[in-house]
């Protein structure tokens, strides 16, 4: 058994993310929009109709720009909470419409998909990982800190699409003012190079195969920078810089053969953390 990964676009001009196997998939945020999110997928042999789910983290533009279209357009429901729902004035119909809650896994064909909280300044932000019962894919972006609840998912995945928003010395010295500086490196922001590496190095498991490092500042990081920093660390880690302007190649994710053997470990019950 396996997964299929590609980002389809991630940075703050749109943020797409494609899991699936042979029979059912899902899109996490739809920040494209819905001609350029088909001719990507297009591109990469990957079909719309497979589609069954759009997952939302949160209301911010970039997450959410295609999403009412594609929905209309392929009839795929969009699982969203009633605060990012408001919040981000989208209009959808009813029956497209689905709720979540953090830690309650959704059933989608073959895919289990689960939702758990995050720190970042929006009304109510979520990631999300997807398994097929043998493979774990997680998409850790739009983070200001890696919480209690990211560590604990991050250690479980097999791939991972992680934030590496920004280089600190370029963010210091750029031209953005000091309250956009502060907001971004605040807490409740994004996760920068060093951050984010001292995640992957501390909690990454061993058997983690890929990583997309996603959600690259235009001004304040350089992809040469973040792929150098992650790759003299990366031991048997292979390092994908998910960039802004392309989609990257589709990953197939699989469990190492080493561990075929042995019997997969069910998720335990929700973890009872404060976000603090």
């Amino acid at each position: 058994m396996a997964l299929y990964i590609s980002s389809l676009n991630s940075g703050s001009n749109g943020n797409c993310y494609y899991i699936g196997n042979e029979n059912d998939a899902v899109l996490v945020d739809a920040g494209l929009s819905c001609r350029e999110t088909e001719k990507r997928m297009k591109r990469l042999g990957l079909n719309m109709r497979k589609v069954r789910a759009i997952f939302v983290t949160h209301e911010h533009a970039d997450h959410i720009h295609g999403l009412t279209q594609l929905v209309k357009k392929f009839e795929i429901p969009a699982y969203i909470t009633t605060p990012t729902l408001h919040e981000g004035k989208l209009r959808m119909a009813e029956h497209l419409v689905r709720t979540f809650k953090p830690y309650d896994p959704i059933c989608i064909g073959t895919l289990s998909v689960m939702a758990f909280p995050k720190f970042h300044d929006a009304c109510d932000p979520h990631s999300f990982t997807v398994t097929d019962g043998q493979v774990k894919v997680g998409v850790f972006t739009d983070i200001g800190a890696a919480c209690k609840h990211v560590i604990h998912h991050f250690q479980q995945c097999h791939a991972a699409f992680l934030e590496a928003n920004y280089d600190e010395e370029m963010l210091d010295n750029g031209r953005y003012p000091i309250h956009l500086k502060n907001r971004i490196r605040g807490g409740q922001g994004h996760l920068s190079n060093v951050q984010a590496l001292r995640l992957f190095t501390q909690h990454r498991p061993e058997y983690m195969s890929h990583l997309l490092l996603s959600h690259l500042s235009k001004h304040n990081n350089h992809p040469q920078i973040v792929e150098d920093l992650f790759r003299r660390n990366a031991r048997n880690t292979k390092i994908v810089i998910a960039t802004r302007y392309e989609e990257t190649p589709v990953f197939r994710i699989q469990k190492p053969v080493q561990l075929m053997e042995k019997k997969p470990q069910p998720d335990t019950a929700p973890l009872q953390l404060a976000l603090f």
